[in-house]
Order: structure tokens, then sequence, then C-alpha cells
């Protein structure tokens, strides 16, 4: 191991929401030794505005991802507060089981579950860029903004919308950034562009909120959870 390098694993994830933390507990499973990097170990497994996992598309891939031994089926059952099969008015080919969460136990019990992995080190910091080899033609580790470097045999970049993100709200207020409150991850955008790979922005939306106050419950129909059926 290089002197400079603070440690040198097997694998390194870039990036601790879904994908990340996938990819991190499938690689420690197989026994490699694994950093998860994230610029924030309190973000962890943070979920989107929306807190459902399942529906007709998403709850395929969840199954997939639970029958291949991943952990979001698991930290959803943490952290479940409702829970409903979609589309019960059609055909049993389109149900979808769907569970909605609250974000806050989500996102403690996707960390709980890394934590107890073993060869599964969490680490926080910003990445600012690869480290190359002198050739460029192979990747040898990174490096954070904060300064710390890690080698590595293999890094995996799961950084979702935070690579060079921009957030858009209305037609005239446009600024960086990743999540409401997160910076982007700008540095390592321009390092890959630098390096010829194509760096763009997908797009999600997120709609406007509404005052809870300003809302008269009385007039709505209340949607009991199934969740006890289920479990019975």
């Amino acid at each position: 191991m290089s002197p400079s390098l603070e440690h040198t694993f097997d694998v390194l994830i870039v990036g601790a929401g879904h994908a990340g933390t996938e990819a991190a507990v499938a690689a420690a499973r197989l026994g490699a030794d694994v950093g998860l990097v994230t610029s924030s170990l309190e973000t962890i497994g943070q979920m989107s505005c929306n807190p459902a996992i399942g529906g007709v598309a998403k709850g395929t891939v969840v199954r997939e991802v639970d029958a291949l031994g991943g952990i979001m089926g698991r930290a959803t059952d943490l952290a479940t507060l409702q829970f409903r099969m979609l589309n019960r008015s059609k055909g049993p080919a389109v149900w979808a089981p769907r569970a909605q969460c609250d974000r806050g136990l989500y996102r403690r019990a996707v960390r709980t579950l890394l934590e107890a992995q073993p060869r599964l080190q969490t680490i926080q910091g910003t990445v600012a860029r690869l480290l190359l080899s002198d050739d460029g033609g192979q990747v040898l580790g990174l490096e954070t903004l904060e300064g710390r470097r890690f080698g590595a045999r293999c890094v995996v970049i799961t950084t979702g919308t935070f690579l060079r993100g921009r957030i858009h709200i209305g037609t005239t207020t446009a600024f960086a950034g990743g999540r409401a409150g997160d910076a982007p991850a700008t540095h390592l955008a321009e390092q890959l562009e630098a390096r010829g790979l194509g760096v763009a922005r997908f797009k999600t939306g997120t709609p406007p909120r509404i005052d809870g106050r300003t809302v008269d419950y009385t007039r709505l129909e209340r949607q009991e959870s199934e969740l006890a059926a289920c479990r019975s």
C-alpha cells in the first residue's frame, strides 16, 4: 500500500443511496473488503421526497433485490408506516404491494444493516477525483475534498442525482445542488467529462408541498393500512 493512501480496499463505492448501499452489501457478502464513501453518514439510505417502496414497477425490482440478498426489503420491514396492495380493482396480474415508510426510520435501518455487515466500512467525505495510473488507463482509488486518499482494485460510482446536479424552482430560479440542502458532486463530474465520458442529468420532479394546517381532514376518506392483514 502506498504511504500516501489511508487504506486500500478491494472495492470502493461512491454514494450511499439505494444503489450504493446494495452494491456495498453485495460486494462485502462476496468476501471483498469494501469502503462506502458518502458526503454525510447521516444521510446514508436517504429516501426521495416520495417515501414509498413498491408499486407496479419498483415492486418487481424490490423483490429481485430481496431475492439476491439485498437490504431494501429488510429496511422497509423496519420502517413501514402503511402497507397496501395497489390495483385491486383490476386483475391479479397488475396487483402491486406498496409500503409507505418513515424516512428517518428507513435511513437508520439501512445504516444499521450496513454496520452489521462484516468487511464493510463507511467513510464520510465528498469525492473530489479518481486516482488514475500514469497512463490514465486504470482507476487506482479516489481522493476526497478533505484530502483523504484511498486505494482500490475497483471503484463503483453510484452518485445518483448528485453528479453535477442542478435544482430548478419554477421557471426562473436554478442553482447547483444535490438533494435539497446538499451540495452537488461537481469535481468528480468534471474529471469524468475531461476523460471523455458523457455527463448528463436525469430530471426528477418534486410536487409542491401543501401546508397541513390548510387541509380539512374531516372531508377526506381514511385509507387504512393492510399491514395487519398481511402479517396474519
